[in-house]
């Protein structure tokens, strides 16, 4: 059976701001040609912060502990189009988390993955990921963002 038309998904996800001992925030640089955090799509049985700690092992090798999160971000501002046309909804639970083992390890669809200090970050950030930043920023450093 084949669909006519548009179609409206619903997808859930999580993103994970990764905080190193220096302060530093964790960016991948894909091969589309942006910056990014690591996240990722929820895979069925999966709870939020399996997909979280997911997402980091399998984009940038690293093992990750203990999560606090962010928010959960949803709306308007964070509906996109598949490459099939079809629309879709992102529910994203953002985490942050200083606990990490292992080092950087780069895979087939990141170009480069490192750490950035927060008032030397990349301009070309995904404007998902840059809202989390901003949001992280404005509850860790109230000061630097007045």
């Amino acid at each position: 059976m084949k669909v006519v038309g548009q179609r409206s998904f619903v997808v859930v996800g999580s993103t994970v701001l990764v905080v190193n001992e220096k302060g530093q925030l964790l960016l991948q640089h894909k091969k589309e040609g942006k910056w990014c955090l690591p996240g990722s799509l929820m895979e069925l049985g999966e709870t939020l912060e399996d997909t979280a700690r997911r997402a980091v092992y399998e984009e940038a090798g690293l093992v990750i502990g203990n999560l606090q999160m962010l928010g959960v971000y949803s709306g308007k501002n964070y509906i996109f189009r598949f490459d099939d046309e079809n629309e879709g909804y992102a529910v994203t639970a953002v985490y942050v988390t200083r606990d990490i083992l292992g080092e950087i390890k780069e895979n087939a669809e990141i170009n480069q993955a490192r750490y950035f200090d927060f008032t030397k970050l990349p301009e070309n950030i995904e404007s998902e990921d840059q809202n989390y930043i901003e949001a992280y920023l404005k509850q860790t450093l109230p000061s630097v963002t007045h």
